[in-house]
């Protein structure tokens, strides 16, 4: 099935997508900025949206095979697999490396999905996970590298315009890029910019805007069980590459202070590498525009770290 990304796409997800997803709810919170609260989505992030778009354009091609889905996946991506396979009845085996958070992996069980756990990265539970499809014929998703994954993000961005009228700037956390390659392809259709977060010692977009292609990168971060790809997409290369975005680098005190804030003065309890995208807003060192937007793109964690952290 070929597909390509671009606004086109995200709006064919949108399509395909309406009615299954919950729409992002958008609050205010204080001089000009504004949470988007995708962690709020089914699963408890904003992976649902791809995975659905993922499976549904499958099955309408008549392209779910027997063996059903398989997917490789920090957490995140492969609980919204399994929840989007078990709408359309079908099977979903979710690889992941064997040090992924508890609560994911229960979750995981909870919705039906064989786990696997492999190895303590993102990429043994992947080269496993494409060995398993090769052998057993499953339809093999993937967490972030894909169009349709990426297009079903980037529903995202229309519904926090329409529920923020005005928006100059939205902020989204960068892992493997695909929530920031989908909403980049939707926000370069109005003229939103677009500020692509990611930890200092998790930066698989910066080190490849600074490379020039796609390369590999050490990953070590407070917020790498959703944001540790060790490479990016390179649809995330491209869109990163283009006017009108800009990356940023911030360090793990800011994105524990930043979850830690989000609990202390709203009680939202989000995972870090949420946090990432508003530690990008405290720490920054000029306006980044009158109408901001945050994406709080994930909550599947345990609000028991919350009290075990140190204040920063």
């Amino acid at each position: 099935m070929e597909q390509q990304l671009d606004y086109a796409a995200v709006r064919a997800a949108a399509d395909r997508t309406a009615g299954s997803v919950r729409p992002v709810a958008v609050v205010p919170a204080a001089g000009g900025l504004w949470y988007a609260l995708e962690y709020l989505q089914h699963t408890g992030s904003f992976k649902a949206r791809g995975a659905r778009n993922f499976l549904a354009a499958h099955r309408d091609a008549g392209t779910l095979p027997e063996a059903g889905v398989t997917i490789a996946s920090g957490g995140n991506a492969g609980l919204a697999c399994a929840w989007a396979a078990r709408a359309q009845s079908v099977r979903a085996t979710v690889f992941l490396p064997a040090n992924a958070p508890r609560v994911k992996v229960e979750r995981l069980r909870g919705y039906g999905a064989d786990v696997r756990l492999v190895g303590d990265r993102y990429a043994e539970a992947l080269a496993a996970c494409e060995e398993f499809a090769a052998r057993s014929g499953a339809l093999s998703s993937h967490a972030y590298d894909h169009p349709l994954i990426a297009a079903g993000a980037g529903t995202l961005l229309d519904e926090i315009r329409a529920g923020l009228p005005g928006l100059d700037t939205v902020v989204v956390a960068v892992g493997g890029g695909g929530l920031f390659a989908g909403v980049a392809a939707a926000a370069r259709e109005h003229g939103v910019r677009v500020i692509a977060a990611e930890p200092e010692n998790c930066r698989a977009l910066n080190a490849a805007l600074e490379a020039g292609r796609v390369v590999d990168v050490a990953v070590d971060s407070v917020a790498a069980d959703s944001l540790g790809a060790t490479r990016v997409s390179a649809a995330a290369l491209a869109a990163a590459q283009e006017e009108n975005v800009r990356s940023v680098l911030v360090p793990d005190p800011a994105i524990t202070a930043a979850r830690r804030a989000l609990w202390e003065e709203h009680r939202i309890v989000v995972e870090a590498g949420a946090a990432t995208a508003l530690a990008a807003v405290r720490t920054a060192r000029e306006p980044l525009g009158e109408r901001v937007a945050v994406v709080l793109c994930g909550a599947n964690t345990d609000p028991a770290d919350l009290t075990a952290e140190p204040a920063a």
